[in-house]
């Protein structure tokens, strides 16, 4: 039995926050959603929590591609909604993304995104990610990517990438036509970007990001990531 969408949520140690996540997901689930947590290993009580929230807990190794492919495997809808647990959508999600990719024709898109925290700058920042991302056609996971089942089995899921796997399945995705840009918002915790440093962490995803375009291995990008997130 399939569904119209199927929400997918990529866990690891997010106990302080995945059940309201999760219960704010609900009226969609009521609505015929299926929502999956691929948890990638949590030390905390991410995986009980989850578990009275969602359709689906499934274990996978470790890594936001792989967490998100294992969850696609479960999946049974017919668009698969890829989240961060730190995003809440927006109140009308699953009728925009049926209903507009309907109407559209297109197989894939993302929303535009908002930052959910008081530093004046967090709101240029958010303008600019859409922006950037109407322009060059290249979708974040903070936007909460969505895309057909038959396309992501068509591309083969998520590259398996210990970083920048959202933008790596937004360029395939891309040769096979535009993504659909809807802008109501996804509310992103602003959380890393107050704790580190604005304009700190936008260096760094820039940096990090450059790199990338001009051919650096992504596992010395994560590897670099990780080094930085643990001395902040």
């Amino acid at each position: 039995m399939t569904t119209a969408l199927s929400i997918i949520i990529p866990s690891l140690n997010e106990a302080a926050g995945i059940a309201a996540t999760l219960e704010a997901l609900q009226g969609f689930r009521a609505r015929g959603a299926e929502i999956i947590v691929a948890d990638g290993g949590s030390s905390d009580a991410s995986v009980k929590l989850a578990v009275p929230f969602a359709d689906a807990v499934v274990a996978a190794p470790r890594g936001r591609a792989a967490q998100m492919n294992a969850g696609a495997r479960t999946a049974r809808g017919d668009v698969l909604l890829f989240m961060h647990a730190d995003c809440v959508l927006p109140p009308d999600a699953d009728r925009l993304i049926v209903d507009k990719l309907a109407a559209s024709r297109k197989q894939w898109g993302r929303f535009d995104v908002a930052l959910d925290g008081r530093h004046a700058l967090l709101k240029i920042i958010a303008f600019m990610m859409n922006t950037r991302s109407r322009l060059t056609g290249i979708a974040t996971g903070d936007q909460a990517i969505f895309m057909t089942r038959e396309l992501f089995s068509r591309l083969n899921g998520f590259p398996a990438l210990p970083l920048m796997e959202d933008i790596a399945l937004s360029k395939n995705a891309k040769r096979v036509g535009a993504p659909l840009c809807l802008r109501a918002r996804v509310i992103t915790s602003a959380r890393r970007w107050e704790r580190n440093g604005v304009l700190r962490t936008v260096l760094r995803m820039w940096r990090l990001r450059l790199a990338y375009y001009f051919g650096a291995d992504p596992a010395a990008l994560a590897l670099r990531y990780d080094a930085v997130r643990a001395r902040d």
